[in-house]
This record gives structure tokens, sequence and C-alpha cells, in this order.
């Protein structure tokens, strides 16, 4: 692998296979249609951390309502967390808005085309500034997410980073994706390291026999990686309240909570009230379900809550108010909240299945919604 990063021919012919690869194996994304850097740029933000099956449907539907740099910058705080909603992480629409509006003032609306002027960006990092900047721009600046370094690592045998070694194997890995990354073809270039990483060379069992570069691989396997840190198990309980109000489909109300604007996490995001005890019994119970995020498994217990008994069971810890089930959909509900009305079918358009019983223990949901 060191002759890689020195021997022209091998690096010219390691390009040739990967793009040759990724012409017939890449998948048809929708951001792959398009060389609008405000696209691109969008897309790259919901993609940090996000799987990317969760990514499609909310990427047209952030798109369609905010189809420019400059809509999104007129639009409200409330209405991008709105349609951020269920994708987690939430500071990111706030950065992505919050650079939005820097660059319709000082930019005329047009995002920089070079990556050291698009990295003085809000939330705008060396990976999302040399993806923008390759894909939109052709600058020949390499990107490296963790499936392009794990690539890297394998292909040069080089163990993942320990506690002491991390930034030197940070810019080992940077060093050598800016020596491999095509002059010619710089944005497939790096969208074809990062599907290689995502679909074929995995985690856990790399599909070597199917690798473009399993020839020039020193690895061809899985290579030495820190143990990742132990889940953690925690229940949690939220009370459901609704009053009806039968005027129309979905006008019934519910109680929603502002979390606190002094919060770290999630600040301004409405969700359901907080049971007071969390151990519901099962004449009680509405639905139950599992929500993970990082390294924490949440086991939440839902509970059908009288109107006159929410201020007993519940603990209060920021603004209510009753909201029409047809007005919630288009709040910023946090991931959760957004969650469990859908699966009580309290939320137009939610297409889960009617069979699914109160009470039933739900799938376990891996991507990283947040709440």
């Amino acid at each position: 692998m060191t002759k890689l990063g020195s021997e022209t021919a091998e690096v010219a012919s390691l390009r040739q296979e990967l793009l040759a690869w990724y012409r017939v194996a890449r998948r048809d994304l929708p951001w792959r249609r398009s060389t609008d850097p405000y696209a691109i740029w969008v897309s790259e933000i919901m993609l940090q951390q996000t799987r990317v099956a969760v990514v499609v449907d909310r990427y047209q539907a952030f798109l369609e309502r905010f189809p420019t740099l400059v809509v999104l910058a007129q639009a409200t705080e409330e209405e991008v967390l709105a349609l951020w909603s269920g994708l987690g992480y939430y500071r990111r629409a706030r950065m992505l808005h919050k650079a939005a509006q820097f660059v319709a003032s000082h930019h005329h609306g047009n995002l920089p085309v070079r990556s050291p002027e698009l990295r003085t960006l809000p939330g705008i990092g060396s990976y999302t500034a040399a993806a923008i900047a390759s894909i939109a721009h052709g600058e020949v600046a390499a990107v490296v997410d963790g499936n392009v370094e794990r690539v890297l690592c394998r292909l040069a045998g080089w163990e993942a980073a320990g506690r002491t070694s991390g930034a030197k194997l940070k810019r080992k890995v940077g060093d050598l994706a800016a020596k491999l990354v095509d002059p010619a073809h710089p944005g497939d270039f790096n969208q074809a390291m990062m599907e290689l990483g995502a679909r074929v060379c995995l985690p856990r069992n790399p599909q070597c026999l199917t690798c473009p570069l399993v020839s020039r691989c020193v690895t061809q396997g899985e290579h030495r990686t820190t143990p990742r840190p132990r889940m953690i198990s925690r229940e949690v309980g939220y009370a459901l309240v609704v009053r009806a109000c039968r005027v129309e489909p979905y006008s019934d109300e519910v109680l929603l909570e502002r979390r606190p604007a002094t919060l770290t996490v999630m600040p301004g995001l409405w969700e359901l009230p907080s049971l007071k005890d969390t151990g519901v019994p099962a004449e009680g119970l509405r639905l139950s379900l599992r929500h993970s995020i990082m390294q924490v498994n949440y086991s939440v217990r839902i509970r059908t809550v009288l109107e006159g008994d929410a201020d007993r069971m519940t603990v209060a810890a920021g603004e209510r108010r009753w909201v029409r089930l047809s007005e919630a959909a288009g709040m910023a509900l946090t991931g959760l909240t957004r969650k469990v009305l859908a699966r009580a079918h309290l939320l137009p358009g939610a297409g889960f299945s009617a069979t699914q019983m109160p009470g039933q223990d739900t799938t376990n949901d891996k991507a990283l919604y947040g709440f």
C-alpha cells in the first residue's frame, strides 16, 4: 500500500478501477442527480450520522419546502426544525439555517465555491466543504468520512486509532486520501470511496469478494478497531393526553410541552409531557416502543392520561399548549413524539399497520432520530 502514495501508475490504476465499479454499482440517490451546491450541502448535512434510507424522503420534502438557499434563509427556525423532525441531531438544522442566513446576507445567496471559504460558514467542516466543492465545482479535495477512513485503513493495513494515536492516524488517512483523489473526476471519486465503504467495505463482515480494490488491500477483511462503548438501557414514560373536538378529521387536540431554550439537548422542540412514574400498569399502557440514540437504548412507555389528571401525573418542565393533531404534524416535534403520534394513528398520513395493538413492543429503531 505504501506504493499507492508515491507511484503514479499504481494510483492511476486504482482510480480507474474504483470509478469503473462506481459507474456500474452506484445507487441512484436523489442528491446524485444534481450539481446544485445548495442541494448537495443539504444532503451532506442530513447524511451526517443518519441512515441513507431515512434521509431520502426527508431530503426531497425539505427541498420542496426550501428549494433555494434564499428561501431557507427567509424561513423561521421553527419551520426548519419542523421539516427536520425525525432526523435527530437538531443542531445540524440550526447551523444549516444560520449559515443560509449568513450567505444570503453576505454572499448574495451564493455559496462560496472553494472549500477553504466554505469552511468559514457555521456548521461546515472540512468533510462537508470538500464534498460540496468537489461534487459541485470539481475542486480536487479529498473527502474523508468514517466510511472512507475505514477503506483507507484496510487498504494500507492500518489498525484503527487508539486514544493516543487518533490524531496521528487521521493525518495519515488525510494525506493518503489527498494523494489518491482523482484530479479529473474528484467528485465521482469521493462518492465512489464513500459508496465502497457504505456497501462493500463494511465495519463487520466486509464483502471482499465483490470489492474492486481487493487485490490492492493489505487487510482483506476486518481490521482491528477500538471496541465500541456498551449500550446503556434506560426506561422513560410519557403521557398521551388527548381531548376530543370532533369537528373534522384530526381536529382532536393533544397536550404538548416545549423543551426550555436553556437545555443543551433539543431546545425549543415540542414533546409529550413526561410521566412522574414510568411504571405504567398494563391497563393504562397505550403503547410501548424502543428508541435508540447514540449509546442509549430507551424503553419508552406511553400512558393514556385524562385531561384532568395531567398536572398530577406529569412533570411540568416547559411551556404547555393544546395543539390540534392536524397542526402537530407540521410542528417541530422531537423524533420520539412524532413516532409515538404516528404509531398511535394520531398524525395525518401516518403509515403504520392498523393491526398493531396498544402496548405492543415494536421495532428497535437504530436510526439516530433523536428526542
